[in-house]
């Protein structure tokens, strides 16, 4: 008989959620079927209350010590911290989760936010963390790197008007400037790949549930970049051009599932934007869904990088208007039966 939270399972290990390793599947898949049975877990499709959890971004880019934008927030530790309480609240509330979602911010060398990109009148690039606003473009502080046109496939004319057209309309829209990444995210690297450990037990959750994961690249576009999930920062280019669209995706899951539970990196970029543009559909279309959404507000943490950026504040802020607007904040380790709104079922099932 399932009986609600579970306990975590004997493979669990929270000491190498930091690290890099190979997930052993034929033996994780052998004890996840052993697990079901043991706590009656029912598949995913038999669920009357259907919860759908979503990840934004959690990759070793990301969420590991060393890696190219590790998250660390003001604690040093931030990512880390949230992806050991993260996997604790999959294993724990395996029975309620329906589905398990996670989106991956997907790069190549050349794109409008990596260095290579852009050029000065000596022909070098800008650092890391650069800010590049409208004015650096217009004064020829900054501009396209015409070197890369052809393998972009535009010519370098395209290439200067669509840098300039591209930072007016992130300052016109009052968006953050245009930053020059580390490169990160690389399709085909390591960096690229889920945290081992959410991996893990995401697969775990996969077998025992009889649940497919839905797993979705974005960020590929390179003359946009892409924090929110749920569509490009920039959508036309200088000739009115449409370069990138808005995904539906994720509003269909607000109105398909019961719950719709966020988590993921970084609270100020990927995951703000991700729920802001959700929120933005949900307002449209039916103000009432917002109800329906939940912010693992401890799975989750700011861009920190001392001396130079910390967008602690402005996500903070952010998370506040969400929950104005009606989405729940909670936390991972508070019990999931104790949240509000939710009808879950009893432990009879």
């Amino acid at each position: 008989m399932f009986t609600g939270e579970l306990p975590l399972p004997p493979h669990f290990q929270a000491d190498k959620v930091g690290e890099v390793w190979k997930v052993p599947y034929e033996a994780r898949a052998n004890a996840a079927r052993g697990w079901a049975r043991e706590h009656a877990l029912q598949p995913a499709s038999e669920d009357r209350f259907r919860i759908a959890l979503l990840l934004v971004d959690v990759q070793n880019t990301f969420c590991i010590p060393g890696f190219e934008l590790y998250v660390g927030g003001r604690s040093g530790s931030g990512a880390v911290d949230d992806n050991r309480r993260l996997a604790e609240f999959i294993y724990r509330n395996l029975g309620y989760l329906t589905e398990v979602s996670a989106t991956f911010d997907t790069h190549q060398a050349l794109q409008i936010f990596h260095a290579t990109f852009l050029i000065d009148e000596r022909g070098e690039h800008p650092a890391p963390y650069t800010q590049v606003s409208a004015e650096d473009v217009r004064s020829g502080r900054w501009k396209f790197n015409t070197a890369a046109a052809v393998s972009l496939g535009i010519d370098s004319d395209y290439g200067q008007r669509h840098l300039q057209h591209y930072v007016d309309e992130l300052e016109s829209r009052q968006k953050f400037q245009l930053t020059i990444w580390p490169f990160h995210a690389m399709l085909g690297g390591i960096g690229h790949a889920l945290v081992s450990s959410i991996e893990e037990a995401a697969f775990f959750h996969a077998i025992a549930r009889y649940s497919r994961p839905d797993f979705m690249l974005k960020g590929f576009n390179p003359l946009t970049e892409h924090y929110s999930a749920v569509g490009p920062e920039i959508r036309t280019d200088p000739d009115g051009k449409v370069i990138g669209e808005k995904s539906a995706k994720f509003f269909q899951k607000v109105r398909e599932f019961d719950a719709l539970l966020i988590a993921g990196q970084a609270k100020s970029h990927c995951v703000g934007w991700t729920v802001a543009d959700l929120l933005e559909d949900i307002q449209a279309h039916d103000p009432t869904l917002a109800g329906k959404v939940y912010l693992l507000e401890d799975c989750t943490s700011p861009v920190v990088v001392p001396g130079a950026i910390d967008y602690t504040d402005e996500a903070d802020a952010a998370y506040r208007r969400f929950a104005e607007a009606g989405m729940h904040l909670v936390r991972s380790t508070e019990p999931i039966a104790t949240w509000p709104g939710l009808r879950l079922p009893s432990p009879a099932g």
